[in-house]
């Protein structure tokens, strides 16, 4: 789907009533969901079915984690036990920093109060900020600077 047309979209969808929009073009697919009322950013994931595993039939295996979010998002993470996992609420582009000549939002060990920008999350050239849900103490940062990151992915551990 084209950059220009997804702009476009997303400009309509903002500016309208609508909770909830899917679009599909052949194999891609577009679905915006507004905020909540409890104030988290609004989504937006854009899927090609390119880029989706194909579905064996009738077996539903998850694969086994290869990363620090796959095992946190399976529940294995030792690490979160204890702490606020904060999630990434879009798919996106992860930067810890405002720009790469300036120091991170946050680092391990550093105290931020609730609504303390964490990162930035980059998404469709939108630079989209993350505010803490929880006051508390950073004891992990689960995502690398430029990494992509998903809807739902573990970003840090906030104690």
């Amino acid at each position: 789907m084209d950059l220009r047309k997804l702009k476009t979209i997303l400009e309509l969808f903002e500016n309208s009533n609508v909770a909830e929009l899917e679009i599909s073009e052949g194999e891609d697919r577009v679905r915006l969901s507004r905020a909540s009322a409890t104030g988290a950013a609004p989504q937006a994931a854009v899927v090609s079915a390119s880029s989706l595993p194909p579905a064996s039939a009738g077996a539903s295996v998850a694969p086994p984690a290869t990363d620090a979010r796959d095992a946190a998002e399976a529940g294995e993470n030792p690490e979160l036990e204890g702490g606020t996992a904060v999630n990434s609420p879009m798919v996106g582009t992860f930067y810890r920093a405002a720009s790469p000549d300036r120091p991170p939002f946050v680092s391990e060990g550093k105290r931020v109060e609730k609504g303390d920008t964490l990162c930035i999350i980059e998404a469709m050239k939108l630079m989209n900020e993350l505010p803490s849900p929880v006051s508390g103490v950073v004891r992990r940062v689960l995502a690398g600077n430029g990494e992509p990151v998903g809807f739902g992915d573990p970003l840090f551990v906030i104690e």
